[in-house]
């Protein structure tokens, strides 16, 4: 293998001899522009150097390897083959290779190079075998994935596209979105290309009025640095967009994310959002349909591969945080990005991890009966090249991105229609209200005000939330097949929360009748006010005759009071424990305290802290049914309580 240093080494003699070579001139100026990230020059270069037959084996591999990070791949198969004949050692070559063959449709050959791959690390693991193994299973679907029928027509914009790039189309209200080179006067050096902008031309009827097409303006179109991906919260007056790829910074680390906003009839000054990794690419932004959530990706550190998707949740100050990888069932050791959600809650993205055609992919998540399932759209739609940056304008109508041959440019933008005659969604919802009982009347009450959290059991990850009105009302988009809990939290009172879930509960297709199905579950949140000193007895917390050992019908039910303790954090408790008459004061006052003493240890071994809990025996001191007679009354006065006798506001403030 020739390592590093020895190329350095070959270009500092080079150096010293190139002013009577120009082949040893053209690949030291090959090898500054790709350390400078400008692998279009770079490739001139170096081809010059193979001219004049300087240092050919290695100047085709990184002639390669620069198509390859200017997202060329299709254009490296050439001079990755050249360079492994000529005896290039380096087994990324391999990898890298048997990729640039399936983006050209040579599965075959290219299944025959990650064998080989996997040959070479079968002693000691190298850096792509998890994704080379991926890959080979991915080959081995692939036949299922040409042979499925599609219903999708697709044409390509030809009244829009231009020979340089157009990517990244979204419709928001009357106007066409979309990302393009066209116009440019600066070459991006890259790739070749002029610097991209994002462009907005009115849409009449069912026509793009292209030629009165113009950029976002000053503060959005700036000179010499790409702009792209742009998406808009569903009311319109939020835009999020990724700005970067200068150029001068290797490895195109300088994306990142920019919002405005739509004020006093005009779009703020875009500024940098605070989930960007200023270490990372991070772009293609897309809002959830409430607006709540911003999806984008990221090749952050911590990741499942190259690029990842995550999601980034809103607070009620419109402040952006809580970034989450959105899992390895999504991602994947390859690269996923271009993530859209439609309004059935189903997630489209592109892909080069999941099984692909070729390069980038266009995929589908759907969750169902708490699962998720990955489906590739297929041919039309999917080809050899590039595919991405889908987006919907109706049920079943939309547009995409593709760089497949016989497009108009690079880069060029498509319509589809799904035609599939059994395209029909449901639209969940789950609609409640909450309340508290009234102290006095013992009678439940509309509770306002309260901040109602949708999340998921796992994790408890906060997918919408809302704060309800004078009414109590609240109400989520939920999915089929999913689920969920929801939290209710109100200054003053305890944060309650329970379970929901729509698994069992959903319409199956068959039955479904219009194109578009609306249903509502509800349901309803109570909240407790926490009052000082007030018992709030524990069902169901039984001991074994004469002990004082938590049982599993008792630890059921102490689980209820970690996750009280948790979800309230600013409470302290006394946990009591009682006895019946049925044995001397003495005995059943040591019996009740021993029981209430191993409730608190069970507490705190489930990771509640010693000091916000107390522990009381008090024996039969405080019977609710004196001189009780039957089994029944002793149950009742053999009891577990709780109650709150602190309250910190600190902790409550910061839960």
């Amino acid at each position: 293998m020739i390592k590093t240093y020895q190329f350095l080494l070959i270009i500092t003699c080079l150096l010293i001899l190139s002013a009577c070579s120009p082949g040893k001139r053209a690949l030291v100026k090959g090898y500054n522009s790709y350390s400078n990230g400008e692998y279009d020059v770079a490739i001139d270069h170096y081809k010059t150097a193979i001219d004049h037959n300087v240092e050919v084996a290695e100047a085709n591999y990184q002639i390669a390897e620069a198509y390859r990070l200017s997202n060329r791949l299709h254009e490296a198969s050439p001079f990755y083959e050249a360079a492994l004949e000529m005896g290039i050692q380096d087994t990324s070559a391999v990898f890298h290779y048997a990729l640039s063959l399936k983006q050209n449709g040579e599965y075959d050959k290219a299944k025959e190079e990650l064998e080989q791959y996997l040959e070479m690390s079968a002693d000691t693991t190298l850096e792509h075998t998890e994704r080379a193994r991926q890959e080979v299973d991915n080959l081995d679907r692939l036949s299922k994935i040409l042979a499925k029928d599609s219903y999708f027509e697709i044409d390509n914009l030809e009244a829009v596209n231009s020979e340089g790039t157009e990517y990244a189309p979204v419709v928001q209200k009357d106007m066409f979105y979309f990302t393009s080179s066209r116009g440019s006067d600066k070459i991006y050096k890259a790739t070749g290309t002029g610097f991209t902008n994002i462009y907005r031309a009115p849409i009449s009827g069912e026509n793009i009025l292209i030629d009165q097409a113009s950029t976002l303006g000053e503060g959005f179109a700036t000179e010499a640095i790409n702009e792209g991906c742009v998406t808009f919260s569903p009311d319109g007056k939020t835009m999020v967009f990724a700005k970067g790829n200068s150029g001068k910074r290797k490895g195109a680390r300088d994306v990142n994310l920019y919002i405005s906003r739509f004020q006093k009839g005009s779009w703020t000054t875009p500024t940098l959002m605070s989930i960007s990794d200023p270490n990372a690419w991070n772009s293609t932004p897309a809002f959830s349909r409430d607006g709540k959530t911003l999806y984008f990706a990221s090749n952050r550190e911590g990741g499942h591969g190259g690029i990842d998707l995550y999601s980034a949740r809103v607070d009620s100050r419109g402040r952006w945080s809580d970034v989450r990888n959105m899992g390895s069932v999504i991602n994947t050791p390859g690269n996923e990005m271009f993530p859209y959600v439609t309004d059935d809650g189903k997630l489209y993205f592109s892909s080069d991890g999941h099984p692909s055609i070729g390069a980038l992919d266009i995929f589908v998540a759907t969750r169902k009966d708490g699962e998720i399932t990955i489906e590739n759209l297929g041919p039309p739609v999917n080809s050899t090249g590039d595919d991405f940056g889908l987006s919907f304008t109706s049920i079943k109508d939309g547009y995409f991105t593709s760089n497949r041959e016989g497009g108009k440019g690079d880069d060029d933008l498509y319509s589809f229609v799904n035609n599939d005659p059994d395209l029909k969604i449901v639209n969940y919802f789950l609609a409640g209200i909450t309340v508290t009982t009234d102290e006095e009347t013992d009678k439940e009450q509309i509770l306002e005000g309260v901040t109602v959290r949708l999340v998921y059991p796992e994790g408890s990850t906060t997918i919408s939330s809302e704060e309800t009105d004078a009414e109590g009302d609240f109400k989520f988009k939920v999915e089929g097949g999913t689920n969920y809990e929801l939290i209710g939290e109100k200054e003053g009172y305890f944060t309650t929360r329970i379970s929901f879930s729509t698994i069992g509960r959903t319409i199956p297709q068959e039955e479904l009748t219009k194109m578009v199905t609306d249903t509502t579950f509800t349901t309803k949140l109570v909240l407790n006010k926490i009052v000082i000193d007030k018992a709030i007895v524990l069902e169901n917390i039984y001991y074994e005759f004469d002990q004082s050992y938590i049982t599993e019908a008792a630890a059921v039910e102490l689980d209820k009071l970690v996750k009280i303790m948790e979800d309230n954090p600013q409470i302290s408790i006394e946990l009591s424990s009682h006895t019946d008459a049925r044995a001397s004061d003495e005995y059943n006052m040591d019996l009740s305290q021993r029981r209430a003493d191993a409730a608190v240890q069970y507490l705190v071994e489930s990771g509640i802290n010693p000091g916000r809990i107390t522990a009381k025996g008090y024996g039969e001191s405080q019977l609710i049914i004196k001189n009780a007679i039957t089994e029944e009354q002793h149950e009742i006065n053999r009891r577990t309580e709780f109650k709150v006798v602190r309250v910190d506001k600190s902790q409550a403030s910061s839960q």
